[in-house]
């Protein structure tokens, strides 16, 4: 088992492999609109993280799903990852997730059984630590793997946070450090040692559990997490949702240092560029801004942090609940501004 290498079996890993954000806009904006009951509160209209359904005067359901290709070699690690990915969604939304079904693709004619059980008990353990029940689920044969989950979760109708509900004047508070598709990107390269895989799994593992403290903070306006689409390119859903600018201090910015060490050396994912394609023309650099620095902000993460808007009076108890949960590198960013749906990085 441990001579199968998972990402041999993937062409892109964990949500590196999402189809870039200019192309997926293409394809939705072909797809007919469906049915729009009053009960949808969150549906396609901003690219939120999850959808949200309101049940009662009291709950609202949380629905997301999210599932990728291996962007690790372990299997266990892999389903643990592709598991603290997809509960994401429902922490970024204020909800708490309250069950999940696997979605298991698999090459079965190369991948024997025990492997493909280390996946689905690596996302079972994440499920265990976040308190639900996998509850079932699909599975299909196919060429390349895949792992990820349906989650469900439940919200106050008036503790949801969309991600664009930001305001004029909020900060950004931003969860986790940048990096992990470049160290991922090193790690296909084999040049990523123990302790920079040990630091890729640290944030890669860690629940954003904090979202549901957050979601009932005063003051915290807008939540979105961090993933495919880069630091800038899901900060601009909150921009565009909201109607507003972002200025951004890219020293503020927390990044993993191997990582940005990586990617001063070249070492990158294809799916930054993909990115910086599809979205660049509304993001400035500074002029003195190396490429690595471009390359930072729209690295694809996966199970990245959470990105919070918050009213300037409201960032104490922000960073108390991120540092409070242990996310020691969460940090102020940026702020919101009346303007273009545009972001500025100083």
């Amino acid at each position: 088992m441990t001579s199968i290498a998972l990402t041999q079996f993937s062409h892109g890993g964990g949500c590196g492999c999402k189809i870039a954000p200019g192309l997926l806009g293409e394809i939705l904006s072909r797809a007919p609109q469906g049915l729009v009951p009053p009960e949808l509160m969150v549906g396609l209209e901003t690219s939120d993280d999850a959808a949200v359904y309101r049940l009662n005067e009291t709950q609202a359901l949380v629905a997301t799903t999210d599932f990728f290709t291996p962007i690790v070699d372990d299997p266990r690690d892999f389903g643990r990852i592709a598991a603290t990915n997809a509960l994401s969604d429902i922490y970024a939304m204020g909800g708490t997730p309250i069950m999940a079904l696997a979605l298991v693709g698999m090459p079965i004619a190369k991948l024997p059984p025990e492997v493909i059980g280390q996946v689905l008990a690596g996302g079972a353990e994440v499920c265990r630590a976040a308190g639900i029940p996998i509850a079932g689920g699909h599975s299909i044969d196919l060429l390349e793997p895949i792992y990820g989950l349906v989650a469900l979760g439940l919200v106050h109708p008036d503790r949801v946070h969309r991600n664009a509900d930001g305001r004029a004047g909020d900060v950004l508070v931003l969860g986790k450090p940048l990096g992990v598709g470049i160290l991922s990107a090193a790690l296909k390269k084999g040049v990523l040692d123990a302790a920079g895989y040990a630091e890729m799994l640290r944030h890669t593992t860690r629940l954003n559990t904090v979202g549901m403290a957050l979601g009932t903070l005063p003051g915290v306006h807008a939540m979105t997490d961090v993933t495919g689409f880069g630091l800038a390119g899901h900060l601009l859903e909150i921009c565009r949702g909201s109607g507003l600018g972002a200025h951004v201090a890219l020293a503020d910015v927390p990044m993993i240092g191997a990582a940005a060490a990586f990617a001063q050396q070249g070492i990158v994912t294809g799916a930054s560029g993909r990115n910086w394609a599809a979205y660049g023309a509304s993001v400035t650099l500074p002029a003195d801004a190396a490429a690595w620095q471009q390359v930072m902000v729209s690295d694809p993460q996966t199970s990245g942090g959470l990105l919070v808007s918050c009213a300037p009076e409201a960032v104490d108890a922000v960073l108390a609940a991120f540092h409070a949960d242990g996310f020691a590198e969460a940090a102020v960013v940026g702020t919101l501004q009346a303007g273009a749906a545009e972001i500025t990085f100083v």
